[in-house]
């Protein structure tokens, strides 16, 4: 569900269905599954070099901004660093190892499940990807959305152990309290009122060109739960304490079969057209709303720590060509057991009347705001 409550009311809802991928399982999947491929063509492809590309050059890193303020596009990005060292040719799982691990947060061998839309006949659009990162307790101890606009370019935002919290319910963050350890004899008695599961709460600075319709002023506020067999998730955009837009994905998990994916096919065929054309549909309905458009040049050098810059961004500012490090062995993995890849299958949802004109949702359709 999409909803943006200014400066014009705009809402939709649709049905949706995405993969839930454990990336171990990968090799597995790609044996069992007929409809479905790693690096092969296929009905439903799965590609490595599609997600989270580390190994290159991020545009405008923002330790070298000059200025943060409007009216700074005359000062020219800082080169584009070169990526992660040892991710260029690396698999996706060991790259999200590798940028977990710039952010202090040691994977260890646990796993990581990758909510997302592979390749359908060939063609691939995901406004939104989401990676849950597991220790091998099970535990999960980071996620990171990675947004990718209709340039194609992508950007992650890392949630850690320290953005941890509970919450009734994701999109309500005044009943969210941070997590702490409970010792002691009063641990047992507490355990009955913790009130949900954990999740993933952060407001952060977009800095990305998302959407036409959203200034660079903007900040994204992801609630984000751990899939199971339900899923929450929640991100919001606001300008200051104003919530301009609010974005939900919920759904319920299904194995990942054949019959299921065939299924799919035939009840929601060509998903990834289907969502950016869909983008453009509704980006018409808003302009013919006269709702305020920003052109993407506007403000270039407040777009940073994004990958794959639109041509237009380097055409303005060439940034410097970069190393993109060296070759990693990628891990390998014995015993494969497919355990944890499902199916999640979206539902509409209502939004509950805000007190205030708050966010419209960006779950499944970032580029619309």
């Amino acid at each position: 569900m999409h909803r943006r409550f200014a400066p014009k009311a705009h809402r939709f809802a649709y049905r949706i269905f995405l993969f839930a991928i454990d990336l171990d399982e990968l090799d597995a999947l790609d044996q069992r599954l007929r409809l479905f491929s790693v690096s092969r063509t296929n009905l439903y492809s799965f590609r490595d070099s599609d997600y989270l590309p580390t190994g290159e050059g991020r545009w405008n890193v923002s330790s070298h901004r000059a200025s943060t303020s409007r009216g700074s596009e005359d000062v020219p990005p800082a080169p584009a660093k070169s990526g992660i060292p040892g991710t260029s040719r690396s698999t996706l799982k060991s790259r999200i190892t590798a940028y977990l691990a710039t952010h202090g947060v040691d994977l260890a061998g646990g796993r990581v499940e990758l909510v997302t839309m592979p390749r359908v006949a060939g063609y691939l659009f995901n406004p939104v990807s989401f990676y849950f990162c597991y220790d091998l307790a099970g535990h999960c101890i980071a996620a990171v959305p990675e947004v990718t606009n209709t340039f194609r370019e992508m950007k992650p935002f890392f949630l850690g152990p320290d953005d941890k919290c509970y919450a009734d319910e994701v999109g309500d963050p005044n009943r969210a309290t941070k997590v702490r350890p409970i010792t002691g004899p009063s641990a047992e008695s507490y355990a009955g009122s913790v009130p949900s599961p954990v999740c993933f709460h952060q407001r952060v600075p977009k800095h990305f060109y998302v959407s036409p319709f959203s200034d660079m002023d903007v900040a994204f506020d992801f609630k984000l739960r751990p899939p199971g067999e339900r899923l929450a998730l929640q991100i919001d955009d606001y300008v200051g304490d104003a919530r301009m837009l609010t974005s939900t994905l919920t759904g319920r998990a299904r194995p990942l079969t054949d019959a299921a994916l065939l299924a799919c096919t035939f009840r929601h065929p060509l998903m990834p057209l289907r969502t950016i054309s869909l983008i453009h549909w509704h980006a018409l309905r808003l302009w013919l709303k006269r709702v305020p458009w920003f052109a993407k040049a506007a403000r270039a050098t407040d777009q940073r720590d994004l990958y794959r810059p639109h041509h237009s961004l380097v055409k303005t500012y060439p940034p410097s060509n970069s190393n993109p490090g060296a070759l990693a062995t990628p891990s390998s993995h014995s015993d494969l057991k497919i355990d944890n890849s499902n199916l999640i299958f979206s539902r509409p949802t209502t939004a509950r009347p805000l007190p205030t004109p708050l966010t419209p949702p960006l779950a499944r359709r970032p580029d619309i705001a």
